[in-house]
Parts: C-alpha cells; sequence; structure tokens
C-alpha cells in the first residue's frame, strides 16, 4: 500500500515534467525558441542529465548566437554521451562560430579543438556529411599560414562524393567557387543538379550566375527550370 501512496504522491510531479517538455518542444518546433527556453529549463531541473532537453537548449543559444551558452549545454552533451557523434559535431559547430566572432589570437588558440571535435564525429560515426562540411570550411577559410589547406577541404570533398554524390559535387564546386574558378563551380553546380534535382543545387547554380558569373538571365532560368520541377 505504502508503493501505490508514494506514486499517487509523485504523479502531480512526474505529470508537471512532462507537461514542462511537452510544451517546450511544440514551441521550439513551432520556431518559438525564447518561449521553449523557461519550460526547457525548468524540466531539465527536474532531470538534469535528460540529454534531448540539454540538446535543444544548446540548439535555443545557438540559435541567438550566444555561443559560451551553446558550448556550455554541448560540452556538457560529450561528457554525457562521449560516442554520440552529433554532440561532438555540435560542439566543435558552436566553438568554431565562437572563433570566428573573436578576435584572431584568441580565434587561433580554439582551431585545434574545432578541428579534432569535427574529426571526432566522423570517427564515431564515419558517414556524418555535416562535419565534412564544416571540415571544408574550415579549410577553405583558414590561411594556409595557420592550416588552411584546399588539398585537406577536397579529400574531404573526395569522402562526401562517396556517401553522397550530390554533396560531393556541390562541395567539390563550393571549393571551386571560392577559390574563384568559376567555369569549374558551374559544371559541379550543373552535375549537383542534374543528379539530384535538390532546391540547393538549383540555388547554388543560381547564385553563382547572378553573383560570380554576372549572368542574370541564366540565374533566372535556372531558377524557372526549378519551379517547373516542383510545380
Amino acid at each position: 500500500m505504502k508503493s501505490i501512496f508514494y506514486i499517487f504522491l509523485l504523479m502531480p510531479i512526474l505529470l508537471w515534467s512532462q507537461t514542462n517538455f511537452e510544451k517546450a518542444e511544440k514551441l521550439f518546433e513551432d520556431g518559438k525558441y525564447e518561449s521553449a527556453k523557461p519550460y526547457f529549463e525548468n524540466y531539465l531541473k527536474e532531470n538534469p542529465n535528460h540529454t534531448e532537453t540539454i540538446e535543444y537548449l544548446g540548439d535555443i543559444w545557438g540559435q541567438s548566437k550566444s555561443w559560451d551558452n551553446a558550448i556550455f549545454y554541448y560540452k556538457k552533451l560529450k561528457k554525457l554521451k562521449p560516442s554520440e557523434a552529433n554532440y561532438h559535431y555540435k560542439y566543435g559547430g558552436a566553438l568554431g562560430m565562437k572563433a570566428k566572432d573573436s578576435n584572431r589570437f584568441i580565434a587561433l588558440g580554439m582551431i585545434g579543438e574545432v578541428r579534432t571535435s569535427f574529426e571526432k564525429a566522423i570517427i564515431l560515426n564515419p558517414k556524418h556529411i555535416e562535419a565534412r562540411w564544416a571540415l571544408i570550411e574550415m579549410y577553405i577559410h583558414l590561411p594556409t599560414i595557420v592550416g588552411g589547406s584546399e588539398t585537406k577541404a577536397t579529400n574531404y570533398a573526395n569522402e562526401l562524393a562517396k556517401l553522397s554524390p550530390v554533396d560531393g559535387f556541390l562541395s567539390k564546386g563550393h571549393i571551386a567557387e571560392h577559390f574563384k574558378r568559376f567555369s569549374e563551380a558551374e559544371k559541379n553546380y550543373k552535375k549537383a543538379v542534374e543528379i539530384g534535382h535538390s532546391k540547393k543545387s538549383y540555388q547554388k547554380l543560381a547564385n553563382l550566375y547572378k553573383n560570380k558569373m554576372n549572368m542574370p538571365e541564366k540565374a533566372k532560368s535556372v531558377l524557372e527550370d526549378f519551379a517547373k520541377q516542383k510545380g
């Protein structure tokens, strides 16, 4: 009888916690991140190791570009589940964004941890596409003197091609565009459109024509082709 009594006693607390999480999740899904935050925070007080809640809070702080707060939650996730690739990826992403917003000397001290976080994500999940994209971005934007390398970026693009041909062509096009080899970028984006027909592929090709190659009519034609495909 005592055990039944305690279950009934705890029931309102359990229901209150569950309601907090469900409310928060619904608000998050609706894009109401700031409204969702206090509900997640209250739920976390009752369930301090609930990884979903911690991840949501990291994502919310990331949305508002509060990188230190996002890092705090993602770092907690890494400690709770060190074998989860995506937690290392998100931690590296938040750290990288903080580095981007910091002065040059602080940023230089963070590059190593950013890189190893993305590499760890790939080790834990060899099919992790986003971590490879992140490393490509890092290597093409870093100056050579502090580790920037088109060769390393291309190596990750080649790995992407094996996992996802569309991502392979898009990443190779992205690298070529960054280094102002626009004809090479165009060929890769066209291949991505041809095999993937994704919105991103069409947009990348249209943006290249409009913003880099001064071909607004071609850009318009690409977007019209995409609209026809969807129609």
